[in-house]
C-alpha cells in the first residue's frame, strides 16, 4: 500500500472518530440541561390561569427531566415586577413563564421601559388564553350589546377591569373611539376583582376564562363573550365578541416561555421539545382545555412569529406603527 493511499485511509478513519466524538459531545451537551432544579417565574398570581398552567406543566416535566421544576410568583406592575426578577437572575436554570400581554402593551405604556426587551428571547409557544367578558349579576345586562347599551345610557356610571396590560390599553382605545364613558379600575392581581364584580362595585371584567368561568359558574358573574377570534371547547355556547357584533374588542391571549437571550441552542431546544411532550398528554391537554386554554406549541421561532402577530393586531386597534 502506497504512502498516498495509506494516508487518505487514516485521515477518513480520523474524520469518521472525530465526527463520533462530536455527535457525542452534542448528545450529552443536549442532555446536561437542567443540569439542577428549574424555576419558572410567572408574573401572575396564585389563581391565574397562567399560574395553574405553570404549575401543571412544572409538574409534568419535573418527571420528564428528573429535575424539580418550580413554580415563583412575582406580581406587580403589569408582569414588570416578575421580568425584572428574571432579568436580573442571569441564570441559565430561571425561566419566565407568562402572558405576552404583560408585555407587549408596555411600548404604548410607558415612554420609558422599566426593562430592556432584548433580554426576554422566546424559547417555546404553550398556550393560547381564551379571554371571558363578564358582567356583573346587578347589571341587567346578559349580552355584550346589553353592557355597551347600558354604557351609553348611563356614561360614566359603570367601571370595568381587565386582566392585563394589552386588554387595559385595546378596551380603553375602543370604547374611547366609540364614545363610551366607562371608568377603568386597576388592580394588583387578576384574582380581586372578581370579588368586586360579585358585589356590584365594578360591572364589567374580562379575565381568564380559569378566573371567571368558576364564579359565572356558580352565579357570581355573567358570562357573555370571549374576546378571542374563536369560541372556547370550554364553552362552546358562549359567543365571541365579533359574534356578538364587536369585533374591536377580539383578542386572543398567548402563553410561552422565555429564556436568557445567551441560553444555549441545546437547552432551548430541549424545552420547546419537552413542553411538546407534555402537551401532548391528552390528560394534561384535556385539563388545560377544559380551564380554557388552548394548545399551541411550538419552538422559540414560532412564539416569536405569533407575538409579532399579537404586536400588529395591537398596533392597527391603536393605529400605531408596532413598537
Amino acid at each position: 500500500m502506497n504512502w498516498t493511499r495509506r494516508t487518505a485511509i487514516a485521515v477518513a478513519i480520523l474524520g469518521f472518530w472525530c465526527g463520533a466524538i462530536f455527535t457525542a459531545t452534542g448528545v450529552a451537551n443536549a442532555q446536561e440541561w437542567p443540569s439542577r432544579p428549574v424555576k419558572f417565574i410567572v408574573p401572575l398570581g396564585p389563581g391565574s390561569g397562567t399560574d395553574i398552567g405553570a404549575r401543571l406543566v412544572a409538574e409534568q416535566l419535573t418527571r420528564l427531566w428528573n429535575q424539580a421544576v418550580v413554580v415563583e410568583n412575582r406580581i406587580g406592575g403589569d408582569g414588570i415586577v416578575g421580568i425584572n426578577a428574571f432579568i436580573a437572575a442571569r441564570d441559565s436554570h430561571t425561566l419566565l413563564y407568562m402572558p405576552t400581554s404583560s408585555f407587549v402593551a408596555h411600548p404604548y405604556q410607558h415612554e420609558k421601559l422599566p426593562y430592556d426587551p432584548a433580554e426576554l428571547s422566546p424559547v417555546a409557544r404553550i398556550t393560547n388564553t381564551y379571554v371571558g367578558l363578564v358582567v356583573s349579576p346587578s347589571l341587567n345586562a346578559a349580552t355584550v350589546g346589553d353592557l355597551i347599551a347600558a354604557a351609553r345610557t348611563q356614561p360614566g356610571k359603570l367601571n370595568y377591569a381587565t386582566g392585563t396590560g394589552m386588554t387595559d390599553v385595546q378596551f380603553e382605545a375602543y370604547f374611547k373611539r366609540e364614545g363610551l364613558a366607562l371608568t377603568r379600575v386597576s388592580y394588583r392581581d387578576v384574582v380581586t376583582p372578581m370579588t368586586d364584580l360579585s358585589e356590584g362595585r365594578i360591572q364589567a371584567y374580562a379575565a381568564g376564562l380559569p378566573i371567571v368561568q368558576p364564579h359565572a359558574q356558580a352565579g357570581r358573574a355573567r358570562l357573555v363573550a370571549v374576546t378571542n377570534s374563536r369560541r372556547s371547547a370550554s364553552n362552546p355556547d358562549v359567543p365571541t365578541v365579533a359574534e356578538a357584533g364587536f369585533p374591536g374588542l377580539t383578542f386572543d391571549g398567548l402563553v410561552g416561555i422565555f429564556g436568557p437571550r445567551d441560553l444555549p441552542a441545546a437547552a432551548r431546544e430541549r424545552i420547546a421539545a419537552g413542553i411538546r411532550t407534555v402537551l401532548a398528554e391528552p390528560a394534561i391537554a384535556s385539563r388545560l382545555i377544559g380551564m380554557g386554554a388552548g394548545i399551541i406549541p411550538g419552538d422559540g421561532a414560532e412564539f416569536a412569529a405569533s407575538i409579532d402577530e399579537q404586536r400588529a393586531k395591537l398596533a392597527a386597534v391603536l393605529g400605531a406603527k408596532p413598537r
